[in-house]
């Protein structure tokens, strides 16, 4: 399953450092090649042998062997990784990595990594719940570096609540999931709008918004990644797609993105309505600019056309259809109008009043409503983003 993966474990001083025999065992059995990184602290709780044995490499714990003077270089480490897992990952190794201290070899090598890296925290529930740990959890998600959830229950402190590690099933999944991924979508047909429209005045001059499209090409990204045909129509953006396979369609007005739209929709087994499309464009368009000639200018606007309307009426049951709503007021209502009146499986709702989240930021807060239940989500980097939403997607399709 793993063959020609090469999987570095990073074990750290907890006491569910004796299921991370178990993950080692699970990825050997899938024939990944491993290697194991381990703390002084871990040390303590699982002996190295346990892990030679079971991956069939020498276990590292120091920069150098004592006895020879080899060097066990962090930098080979980091790079000979196809991911680097750490399990459990303390709070204490946590802030070590949301800080830069590179203080023992797997801190050390955690910098050097070219490879992704997916941690499995690990410690008591007010360790976990504190607000130092959750900013540190904060920074190692903007920075990409990749969770597996703690779950909750009975802790080794007595108590009970969340901060177990996941189970090293789980943390196998999400591991064979990255290094494999998750084709959920293989076969299927993908269209997403992003960006802003531009509704010309004159050959100088436009109406537009704040739109960045980062999270539509977040959409398109975490779509393609999972083996959809992604078709993008991109209303003027500064980014682009990076993965090839995203069929992106350039335009500029909210007629160019209707048409296109059209043109696309019924061959498509999913649209994403994540661009901010003017709602409103010039009656007249000038053809020379326009000088200025008195205090003020009278501009005449018409309708654009509802692209999520036209799109919600020619929708066949097969297709799953989802719609975006930013509001500054009335955040619930108003989604839950344009859920109905555009036919949309369902919405993903953002506010202006949430810090970080709308157009410009990198982060993003959702929530998404169905038409009978609601899902709200914190404030996370757009590429989780993401996630979350093709998951529900995903669930709509199944």
């Amino acid at each position: 399953m793993l063959t020609g993966k090469k999987i570095l474990v990073g074990v750290t001083g907890g006491i569910s450092a004796y299921k991370t025999a178990t993950l080692v065992r699970l990825f050997k059995k899938a024939n990944a090649e491993v290697k194991v990184l381990m703390t002084q602290a871990a040390k303590q709780f699982v002996q190295p042998l346990t892990f030679a044995t079971l991956s069939q490499n020498p276990v590292y714990t120091d920069f150098f062997n004592p006895e020879n003077g080899e060097w066990n270089s962090h930098v080979k480490l980091g790079i000979w990784a196809d991911l680097f897992v750490i399990a459990p990952a303390t709070a204490n190794t946590i802030a070590k990595i949301a800080n830069g201290i590179a203080d023992n070899l797997l801190t050390t090598t955690v910098l050097s990594a070219r490879c992704k890296i997916l941690t499995a925290p690990a410690m008591d529930l007010d360790m976990y719940s504190n607000q130092v740990t959750q900013k540190n959890f904060s920074t190692l998600k903007e920075r990409g570096i990749m969770f597996c959830e703690a779950g909750e229950g009975f802790l080794a402190s007595g108590l009970s609540g969340k901060g177990r590690m996941a189970e090293p099933e789980e943390i196998f999944l999400s591991a064979k999931n990255y290094l494999l991924g998750n084709q959920d979508f293989l076969g299927k047909k993908v269209l997403i709008t992003a960006g802003p429209t531009r509704e010309k005045i004159d050959p100088v001059r436009f109406i537009s918004n704040y739109s960045t499209g980062k999270m539509g090409y977040a959409l398109a990204e975490e779509f393609s990644s999972r083996g959809a045909q992604v078709v993008l129509v991109s209303g003027p953006v500064d980014i682009k797609a990076k993965n090839q396979n995203i069929k992106v369609l350039n335009v500029n007005s909210a007629q160019e993105m209707y048409e296109t739209c059209l043109e696309n929709f019924s061959s498509c087994d999913v649209a994403v309505m994540s661009a901010a499309v003017a709602d409103f464009t010039p009656e007249i368009t000038a053809e020379t600019k326009i000088k200025k000639t008195g205090d003020e200018m009278i501009l005449t606007l018409k309708p654009t056309k509802d692209i999520a309307a036209a799109l919600g009426k020619l929708k066949r049951k097969n297709q799953v259809f989802i719609g975006f709503a930013l509001e500054t007021d009335n955040e619930m209502l108003n989604a839950q109008k344009k859920l109905k009146s555009k036919n949309f499986d369902f919405i993903v709702l953002n506010s202006l009043k949430d810090k970080g989240a709308g157009f410009g930021f990198d982060t993003n807060k959702i929530t998404i409503v169905f038409e009978n239940e609601t899902k709200t989500f914190d404030l996370k980097p757009k590429n989780l983003v993401a996630k979350d939403i093709v998951d529900n997607v995903a669930e709509k399709l199944s």
